[in-house]
């Protein structure tokens, strides 16, 4: 009998009680408020709830993040998970990062169900067996850089400027609008011949045109560093809408001289493999794809912003990669478009669009992914 007292006795001191207790201090599990969110492209689901800082500032805040889950702080994007993960904060860090003693935190995913994702204040997550934290499963941090209305405020100047612009540059000259904007020379050689080519580059009506479509660009481009890069533009001291706009114009203006340096590149080596006035319909075939792309962008883009808010990051990563795709699949139609127009042996040809269009585009591409660690 005394040998059994002494056992339990043991057993008693060498037990890890905080391991069966699993020193909670508050269950928010049960908390969350569901509610369903519909757009004109799917419906999906949104969890929310309100979140005190103000309590158990030594204490850890647990989440459960389902996958292919984006993560609210009020109307801010914290993070974006992409696996299911478990993630744990301590509370007074959380207040000192965003500054507030209550946040409230919003789960949205497509087909999330009736789930209720663990949410604990706890004393230690030394013993705490709920699950590994995968910080590399969160992604795509923009805690406390732009609200949802400032992202919108910015976007519908942008796009009714660039819109009336457009407008104006079609009434002033219909010509060249209709001629680079007809989607019928994405399919037809006409650029080609002689009496198709736009022959003058460097005259006020297509630099204005081609200023127009860098417009559109620089629109995708600040989308891209909100979403993607937003510590890039607190260094550059932008962090409100109007401060966006300004970058939008000065992007524009960088990507037009850009531009300008690709026409003179691809004119010089046009000269070298002896395809003079060639450079002009081969430029102003891929400026009119890249055209198109830019209305589908901004046309998407902007149902997305109004009706699908939570899904715009998304859709901005998918936006880009099928860029990808089409301009290299223009870059392999216009190969074929000169290939049956031009007597040219087709090495040299695939080797002056190699140099003049895939090496730099590929280049770009790449700089790009490592400017946005992807």
């Amino acid at each position: 009998m005394r040998f059994k007292f002494s056992v339990l006795l043991l057993l008693f001191f060498t037990f890890d009680w905080t391991q069966l207790f699993a020193q909670v201090l508050e269950d928010l599990t049960d908390e969350w408020k569901q509610e369903e969110v519909k757009s004109w492209f799917s419906s999906s689901n949104r969890l929310d709830q309100w979140v005190n800082l103000g309590q158990f500032p030594e204490a850890f805040l647990v989440m459960q993040v389902p996958e292919q889950t984006l993560v609210f702080e009020g109307e801010r994007l914290w993070f974006f998970s992409k696996r299911d993960t478990f993630l744990t904060r301590q509370i007074k860090d959380l207040r000192s990062e965003f500054g507030k003693d209550s946040i409230q935190l919003t789960y949205f995913k497509k087909r999330l169900g009736g789930v209720r994702p663990l949410l604990q204040k706890t004393v230690s997550v030394k013993n705490l067996e709920v699950g590994k934290v995968e910080s590399s499963s969160v992604e795509g941090s923009i805690s406390k850089v732009f609200s949802r209305q400032e992202v919108r405020d910015f976007f519908l100047i942008a796009f009714l400027v660039a819109l009336f612009l457009l407008a104006g540059y079609r009434q002033v000259y219909p010509y060249i609008f209709f001629s680079i904007v007809s989607p019928r020379g994405l399919v037809t050689d006409e650029d080609f011949s002689e009496s198709g080519s736009l022959q003058k580059f460097f005259s006020l009506d297509i630099l204005l045109f081609v200023f127009l479509v860098n417009i559109l660009t620089s629109l995708g481009a600040i989308l891209g560093l909100i979403f993607f890069r937003p510590d890039l533009l607190l260094g550059w001291g932008v962090d409100s809408s109007d401060r966006l706009l300004g970058l939008w114009l000065l992007v524009a203006v960088a990507l037009l001289i850009l531009t300008i340096v690709k026409f003179v590149g691809i004119r010089i080596i046009a000269v070298l493999f002896d395809l003079s006035r060639l450079e002009f319909p081969h430029f102003f075939y891929l400026l009119r794809l890249i055209v198109w792309s830019n209305l589908l962008f901004v046309m998407v883009g902007f149902f997305y912003l109004m009706n699908a808010y939570y899904e715009l990051e998304i859709f901005l990563t998918l936006s880009y990669k099928v860029f990808f795709w089409m301009y290299l699949l223009g870059i392999g139609f216009l190969f074929l478009t000169m290939m049956n127009r031009l007597s040219f042996k087709k090495y040299h040809l695939f080797t002056y669009l190699c140099i003049a269009e895939l090496v730099p585009f590929l280049i770009l591409v790449k700089g790009v992914m490592v400017f946005g660690h992807y």
